[in-house]
């Protein structure tokens, strides 16, 4: 246990915490919504810290993150619990634990300088702090990524996008990508399947743009909830105006799980649909995923159209990049670490 980052006193014993944009005012003895931010005498600790619930070596295209050292292995860990109750989590064993006091929370020590000792040993590139939401284990993530910058590691957010613009101020100087999921266009989508607002979703993605970290925008799209074409089209001119028609947008497909069940898979056609909404809307690097056999994961030249990063699946195959340029017309490719692919 550990005391928490970004939170102040509000009078009877309580306080009021100012690490996601919920704020929770929290009575002495109870949680915010996260599950694992506690109340204790008048004091906020955070229950999670030093203890991950899981940790893998993912290739970095997994989270998904296509122009940001492609290639590259990424460190993996989580905590558990979350601060959004999204219906379709397909992290719920680990995300949505119960947020009661007095209930235990799982998870073994592995301390900050651990991670970065592992990381480094397999080869990683990064760390991802993801599989759950990295910003209420906030207080770890912040003092492995310190450790990790020493070492050369880069690290990573894998987002839902509802931190403060003080933590994530506090972070930038040690965070150098993030995939943040943008998980419709309409406050009504947000408050009845995720329960969060979409406002604070896109306030916190502008909030990245002006601090410099690269981010890329992941859509999962579920029928009959969040794809119709007027609503894509929306998000994709958000991205475009407010995030840069150099913001990769990843549109990826729904399957029924957890307590949503009743809508179908995604169709391709509608990622398709989607793609296609994304290129009109001025995006140069719009993919398609989580659909097998489908061709929209490979990276094209803005300029030429040749085939810049071949992709199937989570594997890299033929490149045509040189130091971050297309070989065919010299045309330069966004994002990070491309020119040492």
């Amino acid at each position: 246990m550990k005391e928490a980052m970004f939170w102040e006193k509000a009078g009877d014993h309580q306080v009021r915490c100012g690490l996601c944009r919920f704020r929770c005012l929290i009575a002495e003895g109870r949680r915010g919504v996260c599950g694992v931010r506690e109340n204790r005498a008048g004091i906020l600790y955070t229950l999670v810290y030093g203890r991950s619930v899981a940790e893998n070596v993912d290739p970095i295209e997994k989270k998904p993150l296509f122009h940001f050292h492609p290639g590259s292995l990424s460190y993996s860990v989580a905590t558990v619990g979350c601060n959004f109750r999204c219906l379709h989590c397909q992290n719920h064993q680990i995300s949505q634990v119960a947020h009661d006091s007095g209930v235990e929370l799982t998870g073994h020590p592995l301390p900050p300088a651990e991670i970065v000792r592992r990381a480094k040993q397999s080869g990683c590139r990064s760390i991802a702090y993801t599989y759950t939401e990295p910003t209420i284990f906030f207080e770890y993530a912040y003092d492995t990524a310190v450790l990790a910058r020493r070492e050369g590691i880069k690290n990573v957010f894998v987002t839902n996008g509802y931190t403060t613009a003080q933590a994530l101020a506090a972070i930038a100087p040690y965070l150098d990508g993030a995939n943040v999921d943008l998980k419709g266009f309409s406050e009504n989508f947000y408050r009845e399947v995720v329960g969060a607002t979409l406002a604070g979703v896109l306030d916190t993605l502008k909030e990245y743009r002006r601090l410099g970290i690269w981010i890329e925008v992941t859509t999962l799209l579920i029928p009959g909830r969040n794809d119709q074409p007027g609503e894509l089209r929306k998000l994709a001119n958000f991205i475009a105006k407010e995030l840069g028609v150099d913001t990769p947008w990843h549109v990826t497909a729904f399957y029924p799980t957890y307590k949503l069940t009743d809508a179908p898979p995604t169709p391709a056609q509608t990622l398709r649909l989607a793609r296609k909404i994304g290129l009109e809307a001025g995006l140069r690097y719009v993919y398609t995923g989580n659909i097998p056999g489908e061709q929209g994961e490979s990276t094209f030249c803005s300029g030429c159209g040749e085939l810049l990063f071949e992709r199937r699946g989570f594997r890299l195959g033929r490149m045509n990049l040189n130091e971050g340029r297309c070989r065919s017309c010299a045309t330069p490719v966004a994002g990070v670490g491309l020119s040492s692919s």
